[in-house]
């Protein structure tokens, strides 16, 4: 089993990282040939399905070998481990990541390449990431990050000594630093009865404004909502809920209402994007029989799909806006919320991320 390959896209890689570990501590990251998935499903909470083609996230050099077809490699991944290990490869010469062992244990290890000269401080710095003093790294069950330094004393050993230039700076040199990531692989056994949700076709479907905009407006009617309703603050009290509708003429909602309080926002102009029909089972007479076209026809408040979102949660899953890219929003009736979070430059669409968002009775 073997898994080698350069990081084309760093950045896109640290903000996946920070999307997902809002919602989960833990992904299944599935490999093979030509897809990279990650999969979140937390014990509540919405799941994430993200498939990436290879070429997203890594370089020409992709090398994956293993038995399964396809040569599929499936692992569990911590990760805040991961994204810690990635945000400091973000203004790297390269960087690239292989699937190894250290002590029989499997450990994902990310080397990071940098060209510039290195100080005293720039040292102190780096020691000073030892596992007992790194700001806000916490035991997770997963072990730390081990820091190696090529070329140089091992952490704790000292600084580099001044060379003459009276600042504590030597010449410009190459350094390379690797992170290790403890993960476990998982059997095909392991990971088969695990299935994307099934939701019915969709009643609405809408291209969702700045999702930058949608969060701030969210996370205050959130607030109002608490400060309205002390008592929801208690310690296992279920958070505010968030009522989220579209209808198919460009029409957006977001409010919340409690004993105290009803407040929204709209949107008017929204794009609905048309079905494709080489997409939709039946094809055009399914366009034509789809939730979606009849309610085209349907105007006023019948017009509407509605769900209701636990706020908190919808304000993580909002967080993914940082990639960019458009964003489809699925709206089945008093069921579920699915969005479709297409990255930016991707003109084939083969790299989405997908949200299933659970809707609350009233």
């Amino acid at each position: 089993m073997r898994f080698k390959s350069s990081i084309r896209n760093v950045n896109t890689f640290i903000k996946l990282t920070a999307s997902l570990n809002s919602l989960n501590k833990i992904a299944w990251v599935r490999l093979d040939n030509d897809q990279f998935r990650c999969t979140v499903i937390p014990e509540q909470g919405s799941q994430v399905w993200a498939v990436l083609s290879t070429e997203t996230i890594f370089d020409d050099d992709y090398n994956i070998q293993s038995a399964a077809p396809n040569n599929t490699i499936n692992l569990e991944v911590p990760l805040a481990a991961l994204h810690r290990a990635l945000r400091s490869a973000q203004n790297a010469t390269s960087a690239s990541i292989r699937l190894t062992k250290k002590d029989n244990l499997p450990l994902l290890s990310l080397t990071i390449l940098t060209s510039t000269p290195l100080t005293n401080a720039s040292r102190a710095s780096l020691d000073s990431r030892s596992p007992s003093n790194a700001p806000g790294e916490t035991e997770d069950g997963y072990g730390a990050f081990n820091y190696r330094v090529s070329g140089g004393a091992a952490p704790g050993a000292g600084v580099v000594p001044a060379t003459g230039y009276g600042d504590g700076y030597g010449p410009p040199r190459e350094t390379m630093i690797t992170q290790d990531i403890p993960i476990r692989v998982l059997s095909a056994s392991h990971v088969e009865g695990i299935h994307e949700p099934r939701c019915r076709e969709p009643d609405v479907h809408i291209l969702l404004p700045s999702l930058a905009q949608l969060k701030a407006i969210s996370e205050r009617f959130i607030k109002l909502s608490l400060a309205s309703a002390p008592t929801s603050n208690r310690p296992g009290a279920a958070g505010p809920r968030l009522e989220i509708a579209a209808n198919m003429h460009g029409g957006l909602r977001v409010g919340i209402q409690t004993e105290g309080l009803k407040i929204e926002s709209r949107w008017e102009g929204l794009s609905n994007p048309e079905l494709d029909a080489g997409r939709v089972e039946g094809g055009e007479e399914g366009v034509r029989q789809h939730p979606s076209t009849r309610m085209k026809g349907v105007e006023g408040e019948e017009g509407w799909a509605v769900v209701r979102v636990e706020g908190r949660d919808w304000g993580r899953v909002l967080g993914v806006g940082r990639l960019g890219g458009r964003v489809i929003a699925c709206f089945c009736h008093e069921h579920a919320l699915i969005l479709y979070v297409y990255l930016p430059n991707d003109d084939a669409d083969d790299s989405v991320l997908t949200y299933y968002i659970n809707s609350y009775s009233i």
